[in-house]
């Protein structure tokens, strides 16, 4: 797999509905539509699904994350091997987390200070450091098309000055990491607004970040416990904080009424493990809602799980084979189930860009609640 030549990274904002947008991100690696939605290859693939199958569901770009990458195979590793691209054989293009989210979840086994973060491996216990310069490192190493700067992240709910200590250590790293990250033609570089709940301090920090000077702005400090109604809250004016003519990335974002609504107040990027930890796990996301392929209703059920899917799981296999193979621990439940839920998120994305263009959002989003109401088709 050959480098691509270095173009610029730019971003085209083709069309907006009320708060909502569609556009197109363009990389060396290719075009990303937006509103987009990354599925999370976490330790260089998307658990249970081949490169080309994620391909096939729509998918113009992955996430791999920087943690659990430096710590095996190393990043080093994977930059001896020709990179991340072609270590896990995905040709589009690559967003890599920063690190900081995963680091800042080890509670007890790290140490914080304002150089960066000492932590102990969940591995086999090694003490490593990750700080702004490192990880631009590991990211360089990874080839990754889209880099985020190194931040902290602090658990909802925490009292305001915690939150405004956290922002500003981000703000100063964010700093370091816009330094380190130099001069990379046909590679961007994403400032990471904090600032919990409290709008004030998300504007000072989405100022802090505009005069550093980003490719593209990510929300973070988001769906980590404070629950759809506050967060849709903040979304309600942290978009409205961050430039007009950059993307906007909502950081593990998430559910599909999540989605929906973060695309309805002017997000362009979405991650979340979601889809495929629930495929593994026996849970399908439908137009309809969830559902759960290990109950017994589906034993006998010879339908799919949704009659206008096109997805490989619906086009062949009825509940009563995916509720068996579920059952029975065979593999093949994980693939098919997470080849489905990646599938319909996709085409959510690709309904929404339809609406948007279209200045149909808002019925789009009626049909698409309406849906959920109604529930899954009942039991024969």
């Amino acid at each position: 797999m050959s480098e691509p030549s270095p173009k610029p990274f730019a971003f085209h904002l083709d069309h907006t509905d009320g708060a909502a947008r569609t556009g197109r991100i363009e990389t060396p690696r290719g075009v990303i539509r937006t509103p987009a939605f990354m599925p999370v290859g976490t330790a260089a693939t998307v658990k249970a699904m081949m490169p080309e199958s994620v391909a096939a569901t729509g998918a113009d770009i992955l996430l791999g994350n920087t943690y659990h990458l430096m710590l095996r195979p190393t990043a080093e590793r994977i930059a001896a091997l020709g990179g991340l691209h072609r270590f896990m054989n995905w040709k589009g293009p690559i967003l890599t987390d920063s690190g900081g989210f995963q680091v800042m979840s080890l509670a007890g086994l790290r140490k914080l200070d304002e150089q960066g973060v000492t932590f102990k491996s969940h591995i086999d216990g090694s003490k490593h450091h990750l700080s702004p310069e490192r990880s631009m490192e590991i990211q360089r190493l990874l080839g990754s098309d889209i880099v985020m700067c190194f931040d902290e992240c602090p658990a909802l709910p925490a009292d305001r000055d915690r939150i405004a200590e956290s922002m500003q250590l981000s703000m100063r790293w964010a700093k370091r990491s816009k330094e380190a990250f130099g001069e990379r033609p046909g590679h961007a570089l994403f400032g990471i607004q904090q600032g919990g709940l409290e709008e004030d301090l998300r504007a000072e920090s989405a100022e802090a970040l505009q005069e550093i000077g980003f490719d593209g702005y990510a929300v973070g400090g988001l769906a980590v416990g404070e629950g759809q109604e506050a967060m849709f809250g903040c979304l309600d004016h942290v978009p409205g904080q961050l430039p007009v003519d950059k993307p906007r990335y909502l950081m593990g974002v998430g559910k599909p009424d999540d989605i929906v609504g973060a695309v309805k107040r002017g997000i362009d990027m979405m991650d979340c493990v979601l889809p495929s930890r629930s495929g593994r796990t026996g849970q399908a996301w439908t137009r309809r809602g969830q559902v759960n392929i290990k109950n017994a209703r589906h034993a006998d059920d010879p339908r799919p799980l949704d009659a206008d899917c096109t997805c490989p799981a619906c086009a062949n296999y009825s509940r009563a084979y995916l509720h068996h193979v579920f059952r029975s621990n065979e593999m093949i439940s994980g693939m098919l189930l997470t080849w489905h839920n990646l599938h319909y998120f996709q085409e959510l994305m690709q309904g929404m860009r339809d609406a948007i263009s279209s200045n149909t959002f808002n019925a789009f989003e009626r049909e698409f609640h309406a849906m959920r109401e109604e529930g899954d088709i009942p039991p024969l």
